[in-house]
């Protein structure tokens, strides 16, 4: 059944509902909810072993959901993994493209993985190619690249099906203040201009920008959920960095990055 169109306006892209997981005795995410809406550009901020991978996972079925729900525009990621994630993109933290092989190569490989046809996976990649400002480099042998425009290409394979909700795992890692300036900008102009909703899992407190919506996560909690502003306003921080000392203890003082 198909959902209204002014129904779907409403539904947010992501929803995890009292999410837990364990690995043996160890608790990785205790009692986790939160949204991604529609168009909304989303920075999960935590430090390593916060839980960000784990809940990743679970969004992309990776590990089972056994404990709470994660909907993706409405589908039950569970129940209806079809329909939930033919609207997912994924650009995940480990490098995931064939170095050996041209660009074109690694996107026409992906685009069977989903079934498209080779004539339109053609038109499909050089729209997406042409998003990411790769499209001159797209018979590159992708070992020829260099990090930053490895990323891209990754982006521009997430966005191949043409998902409606992207999420990223620590996607600047390795790459230098330009390169992840310019990788930011980039996916926070596909939000606002394409209406994609964007979870970016970080543990850089100067990815986090104004106008973002912020999730803090540490040990598996959420601590804080809502705009930046509001985050920080409602801890009586000076600004993220101090909103996040606060949350979380003084023990975690020195550990939050900032990229150099």
């Amino acid at each position: 059944m198909l959902m209204p169109a002014s129904a779907f306006a409403q539904t947010p892209a992501l929803e995890i509902d009292h999410v837990s997981h364990r690995y043996g005795t160890r608790v990785a995410l205790n009692d986790v909810s939160l949204t991604v809406g529609q168009s909304s550009f989303t920075v999960l901020l935590g430090l390593n072993g916060a839980g960000k991978s784990t809940l990743f996972s679970l969004i992309t079925r990776l590990y089972a959901i056994r404990s709470g729900q994660i909907r993706i525009f409405g589908h039950d990621v569970a129940r209806e993994p079809g329909a939930a994630l033919s609207k997912l993109g994924v650009v995940f933290q480990s490098r995931a493209l064939d170095i050996d092989i041209s660009v074109r190569q690694n996107l026409m490989y992906h685009a069977a993985l989903h079934g498209i046809a080779s004539s339109r996976a053609k038109e499909l990649i050089a729209q997406v190619l042409d998003r990411v400002a790769m499209a001159d480099r797209s018979l590159e042998r992708v070992g020829n690249l260099s990090i930053g425009q490895m990323r891209r290409i990754e982006i521009a394979r997430a966005l191949l099906h043409q998902p409606r909700l992207l999420l990223l795992d620590e996607p600047t890692v390795g790459l230098d203040i330009k390169a992840r300036a310019d990788i930011l900008d980039h996916v926070r102009g596909l939000s606002k201009e394409e209406g994609i909703g964007v979870l970016w899992a970080t543990h850089l407190i100067d990815e986090a920008g104004a106008g973002d919506d912020v999730v803090v996560l540490h040990k598996g909690k959420v601590l804080a959920h809502g705009a930046l502003g509001d985050v920080v306003a409602g801890c009586g921080g000076v600004d993220l960095r101090d909103t996040f000392n606060r949350l979380t203890g003084t023990a975690d003082r020195n550990e939050l990055e900032t990229a150099r």
